[in-house]
Formats: structure tokens, sequence, C-alpha cells
């Protein structure tokens, strides 16, 4: 049997006769093998596994790693079990507010003062969720909207000025600057 390390002992080469296994290891540990046949095996690969200053590998084949069952294809697959959007819930909202829709898909907002949705720059044409509009103790609160927030004709937001009222409003992006916004649901209680 040869072998063949790195210089940080991340990597192992075993030639035995005719067989030609190629191990990966971390700290004299396996972590993954290619067999001659072109089989991969992994009992864990981490970030120490496969890094550092490795020697070049020719002979070997991979040509197929086993699927992960617990990813969906880039096309197709089913879906099963809940799915949860990212939701930022801020609890005191005045003036000029910037959704951030890179980061989330729904919005839970107090009202603690007038508000007024500003153009954001990270919407995504198909992108869809709800803003929810929470007024706080002291109710009358208004929603004003950026010109890149669009309304059935036009007619602005009105929401519910009660004390503690919750409104939802839906919403779809149809391409960027452009935020179309459902008819808001109103007095959830």
């Amino acid at each position: 049997m040869s072998t063949i390390k790195s210089s940080d002992e991340h990597l192992t080469l075993n030639a035995d006769g005719s067989s030609k296994d190629i191990k990966f290891q971390a700290n004299g540990v396996e972590k993954a093998s290619i067999s001659s046949s072109g089989a991969f095996t992994s009992t864990t690969i981490d970030a120490t596994a496969l890094t550092g200053n490795l020697p070049a590998i020719s002979g070997a084949s991979l040509t197929s790693l086993p699927a992960d069952a617990t990813k969906l294809p880039l096309a197709g697959g089913t879906m099963t079990g809940s799915v949860t959007g990212s939701t930022d819930t801020d609890t005191s909202n005045t003036g000029s507010v910037t959704l951030d829709f890179a980061t989330n898909q729904n919005f839970v907002l107090t009202l603690t003062g007038n508000v007024t949705l500003a153009n954001p720059t990270t919407e995504v044409a198909g992108q869809s969720g709800f803003i929810t509009f929470i007024q706080d103790g002291s109710g009358s609160r208004t929603v004003g909207l950026g010109t890149d927030y669009e309304i059935a004709a036009g007619a602005g937001i009105t929401l519910t000025a009660t004390a503690s009222a919750t409104d939802i409003v839906p919403y779809v992006v149809v391409a960027a600057g452009r935020i179309l916004l459902g008819t808001p649901q109103l007095a959830f209680s």
C-alpha cells in the first residue's frame, strides 16, 4: 500500500494493488472515500474534511453522488409539511419605513405614529406575502404609500383607526418598483 498525505494530513490516497481507493481524512479520521468502482461514501463531510493545501487528484472519476432526500430537485418535486415565510415583527414604527423584501416575505408592523412606506430596492418579481398593521394603544395612525406601492384605483390605503386594531394587506410584486397591494382586511379581533 502506498500513501500520499498533504502537509496538514487532510488527504490520504491509498493505492492497494488494483483497488486504488481514495480516502479523505481529517486528523486521522476518515471523512469520505471514493472506491475504484467510482462509489462515493461519506461518514461526515465538514469544513475541515476537504480544505487546506490539497494535492491534485488524477485518475479518479466521481460520476454520481447519492441524492439528498431532504432537498427538493431544482425542477419539480413535492414539498410536504408547512412552509413559513420569514417575517419581520417590528413593534415600533413611525415616519418613513422601508420594508426589506430581501430578508422578509411578511411584515407585522405596530404603528406608534403615522407611517409612510418608502420605496424599497429589494423586491423581486413574483414575491408575495402580507403586511399586517397593528394600531398602538392610541390608535388613529395612518399609512401613506411610496410611489412603488399601487392599490386598486389609486385610492390609497385606509386602516381601522381603533386603538389596538389589526388590519392585514396582501401584496404581490409584479416587477421591480411595482408592489400591488390587495384590499385591506380590516378590524381583526
